[in-house]
């Protein structure tokens, strides 16, 4: 069995993080998508919060395909977290040079710790490579319309965290 690990903070889930989960499916039999604890970036939505949306966003994919997708939090390191899920691959999505130059030094690193773990790089779709998750946080802030960046139940979790 293929298990990839798809890792994130997910601080909200966009339409780019869906598409790229819409592809990564097509090349795994189990897809875990590892949420991040990172208290360093001062996430606006709980952990249990985003892996509810995660939960949430993915289950009708899972159950329109047949491929197991399940979230799960992580602390440690990356590969670490890999081995934990059993993943032979951790997937990736790529918007632009800037996110390329950062991934290389991971794949580096990761490889250095555990070879046997690959990293697939997805590229984002041109409708979503400008969607970054802090942005759409700092649209929704100041009141903009983020309807075209999030699933429609992410963009009232925003709404309702942002007390507007």
């Amino acid at each position: 069995m293929r298990t990839g690990l798809y890792p994130g903070t997910f601080d909200p889930v966009t339409l780019g993080h869906m598409d790229i989960i819409r592809r990564a499916i097509t090349l795994v039999d189990e897809l875990v998508i590892g949420v991040a604890i990172n208290r360093d970036k001062g996430p606006l939505f709980s952990l249990d919060e985003r892996v509810a949306m995660i939960e949430a966003e993915c289950r009708p994919l899972a159950e329109k395909t047949g491929v197991k997708i399940r979230a799960h939090p992580f602390e440690n390191l990356l590969i670490d977290c890999a081995r934990d899920v059993g993943a032979q691959m951790i997937i990736r999505g790529l918007r632009a040079v800037a996110d390329f130059e950062y991934e290389f030094q991971m794949v580096g690193m990761n490889r250095a710790l555990d070879d046997s773990v690959e990293t697939v790089f997805l590229m984002a779709d041109t409708e979503h490579q400008a969607v970054a998750s802090k942005l759409v946080k700092e649209i929704a802030r100041l009141g903009g319309d983020v309807s075209h960046f999030v699933p429609a139940a992410v963009e009232r979790a925003l709404i309702t965290k942002l007390g507007r």
